[in-house]
Formats: structure tokens, sequence, C-alpha cells
């Protein structure tokens, strides 16, 4: 890996979103939900900039395909795992989230191993999941500074997307994986050819 992918502006604001994370959680256990979800809102807005920017300066890295959804799945697991720590999201929500990225993390490490496999693109169900996370972590925090009857309903009906979300694309995971192992070239070569 060339050490230059490191320094580029996507990839800065990529690591600084990960140096973010332990900030919003010292806020939340503190209960400062305010400047939890400043924090939060921040590192969101800097998901969408760093995509601008690698486009947009043609700084599109190895290194940035996989920092990305890294820093994206620490953030979002990290502030559900920590909410649930805190019985501001009910454990069924955190468990399948965790349960789906273990599996597909496992799954693309021994796809890999036997198979070379790594260029799975982020499918449609996928970015409808990772949107209903974000946002239903943004509605419960703003329930917690503002508890009005519409966050309240916002942030139920968002963590009801976030368990359909997550186990549909689970699945199309799955189906996916299939396919590629169908394929003729995702196997390795016979021995002793």
């Amino acid at each position: 890996m060339n050490l230059r992918q490191v320094f580029t502006a996507p990839n800065q604001l990529t690591l600084l979103r990960m140096i973010f994370v332990p900030f919003a959680v010292n806020y939340l256990v503190d209960g400062h939900y305010l400047a939890a979800l400043i924090v939060f809102v921040v590192a969101g807005f800097s998901d969408g900039l760093d995509g601008l920017l690698a486009r947009r300066l043609h700084q599109q890295t190895l290194l940035g395909q996989y920092l990305d959804p890294i820093a994206d799945k620490l953030l979002l697991s990290t502030m559900f795992l920590v909410l649930s720590i805190l019985h501001k999201i009910p454990w069924k929500y955190t468990i399948v989230v965790f349960s789906r990225d273990i599996s597909i993390l496992a799954a693309s490490a021994v796809l890999f191993a036997i198979a070379g496999l790594r260029n799975f693109k982020p499918s449609i169900f996928g970015k409808a999941n990772t949107f209903s996370q974000i946002s239903a972590v943004f509605f419960v925090l703003l329930f917690n500074i503002h508890p009005v009857r519409w966050a309240w309903i916002a942030r139920v009906v968002l963590l009801r997307a976030v368990f359909f979300f997550t186990i549909l694309s689970a699945l199309h995971y799955l189906i996916l994986v299939q396919q590629r192992l169908r394929e003729p070239h995702a196997l390795p070569p016979a021995p002793g050819h």
C-alpha cells in the first residue's frame, strides 16, 4: 500500500470519523445527548463529504474502499451498543445489527481465503440498512433531548426498519455469495495446475 493514500483528503476525513467515536461514547455515558448528537451529525456529514471529495479530486484509493465501511460500522455499531447499555435502544436491535456484521465479516474472510473474492459492492439493501441505522440513532438521540411524540414515533418506525433491512440485506448478501461461488473463476485452481 502506498503511504500517500493515507494523506489524501478523503482518507483523512475517514480517519477523523473514527476519532469521533470515543467522544460520542463519552458524551453518551455522561448523559450529554445534545453533544453526542452534534458529534454524530458531524461524523455523518464527514462520511458524505469524504465520498464527494474522493470523486471530485480523483482520490479514490484502495485504502479508502476498506477504511470507509470500517469507519461507518465502527461508529454505528458502537452507538447501538452504548445506547443499548444505557437502555435507550432495545437489545434485540443491537443483537441483529452485530450478528449481521459479524456474519458478513466472517463470510468475507472465508471467501477471500478460499477464492480470493473481495470486491463486493454495497447493495441497495445494504445502503437502506445503513440509512435506517443512521436515522434510528439520530432520532433515539433527538428523543432523549426533546421527548416529543413525533420523535418517539420516528424512533420506533426507524428501529423496526433497521430490523427489517438488517435481515433483508444479510439474506441478499448470502445470495450474492452463492452466485459468486458458482462463477468458474471464483474457485482456486486444483493442486498441480
